[in-house]
């Protein structure tokens, strides 16, 4: 049976659990090395040990791509051209605009938008295969220019496989866990070497990217997947749904109900156990209940917002519209009763690849500016010049830089 706690009584439940990330760290950092120097050779090595790779290359031929697609039923393919058309529309939106402005006489600035020349896409497929998350990470990269998508799945799956044809990618590597975010950071013969890796993961997935921001780019370090939501008058079938929903990703999964309610509260909670007890995932999801979620009640909504903004949740339900404007941190926010996450995981348009463990405080989703660098650009005649030459002068040789001064000088004279 799920908890119910006083806010008093919740801080344990909010101080997010430890990640374990020090010994997955110690535990990938020798595949890291082994692909590092190594190349193919580590990478095939591993690949067969973790991921029962049995082909004589990690590349999945055109071919096998294309059969996969052929084995797709009507109503799967019709799904992924709604969800690819939503996410691809969604994505379109979020991309900086290339933009020039003048700013005095002869002082021009802008700014250029460039795709990043080579992508890595990490989808899962350890109890659940997820091509839901091919399209998360693929069509952004699409919409934002990226001519080098390429895709690391552990697993044959035909509706990841069958996707990626269909989306048009090549670049598609049967490799997972941490050989698989090696082998994109530094590149081997076979597979190309990404600027960024995208894409959830296991904790070990998660612990190479951490050892490995710096050489390669990466979205985030992503930790178990939870959803918060907020409400004190909802329909209590709506909330319990969503909480299990969350719950059946994993076993470390959390959610969590915030509610001035108590007559909801224990709606709820009977309502979870009903659900449970058809449900064809609940032997993770009641773990993930019964370890890691609760409901919460509190005194307030803003005692509830104020607790969110603490725990910055990757998914954020909210029952009340006119909270929007207090809500500060959050992976994605997910407004009303007919708008559930998993609507967002799949076909609603915003991206499902979302920040967790708190990493909310510090950014969005997974978005097609993701994809793309800004790159300003400063055009200034000698009038502009001559302008701020003082300002540079002066400040370049409050820094000791004479030479800087000087580049400025001996133009103007």
């Amino acid at each position: 049976m799920i908890r119910i706690l006083k806010s008093s009584d919740a801080a344990r439940l909010l101080a997010r659990r430890s990640a374990r990330m020090a010994d997955a760290e110690a535990t990938v950092a020798p595949i890291l090395e082994a692909v590092r120097k190594r190349g193919d050779k580590g990478l095939m090595e591993y690949a067969r040990k973790f991921d029962g790779l049995t082909r004589k290359s990690v590349r999945v031929p055109v071919a096998e791509l294309s059969a996969a697609a052929n084995r797709l039923t009507p109503q799967f393919i019709s799904a992924v051209e709604e969800a690819s058309h939503n996410v691809r529309r969604y994505a379109a939106k979020q991309l900086p605009k290339e933009s020039f402005a003048t700013y005095g006489p002869g002082h021009k600035l802008g700014q250029v938008v460039r795709p990043l020349d080579t992508v890595g896409a990490y989808i899962p497929a350890g109890r659940y295969p997820l091509p839901s998350t091919l399209i998360m990470t693929a069509v952004p990269a699409q919409v934002a220019g990226v001519t080098n998508i390429c895709v690391a799945c552990p697993k044959s799956v035909d509706e990841v496989y069958g996707v990626a044809h269909r989306l048009g990618l090549e670049h598609v590597f049967q490799m997972g866990g941490a050989q698989a975010i090696a082998a994109f950071a530094y590149g081997t013969k076979t597979v190309p070497r990404a600027d960024r890796i995208v894409g959830p993961g296991n904790i070990y997935v998660a612990a190479a990217k951490r050892l490995l921001a710096g050489e390669v780019g990466i979205d985030f370090v992503a930790g178990p997947t939870e959803i918060l939501i907020i409400a004190a008058e909802a329909d209590p079938r709506f909330i319990a749904a969503d909480m299990l929903a969350q719950a059946e990703h994993d076993t470390d999964a959390s959610a969590i109900l915030l509610t001035t309610n108590r007559k909801l509260a224990d709606r709820v909670a009977v309502e979870v156990e009903k659900q449970l007890s058809t449900l064809t995932t609940a032997a993770v999801a009641r773990t993930a209940i019964e370890k890691n979620s609760a409901i919460i009640l509190v005194d307030s909504l803003d005692e509830a917002v104020e607790l969110s903004n603490r725990f910055a949740p990757e998914h954020l339900a909210i029952h009340h519209e006119e909270l929007i404007p207090k809500i500060r941190h959050a992976g994605s926010i997910f407004v009303g009763p007919f708008s559930p996450e998993a609507a967002g995981d799949y076909a609603s348009g915003p991206n499902h690849v979302l920040p967790t463990n708190g990493a909310a405080r510090l950014r969005g989703g997974l978005s097609a500016a993701d994809y793309v660098k800004v790159i300003s650009v400063q055009q200034l005649d000698a009038r502009a010049l001559r302008k701020i030459a003082p300002s540079v002068t002066i400040l370049a040789r409050a820094e000791g830089l004479e030479a800087h001064a000087r580049s400025v000088e001996v133009r103007l004279v």
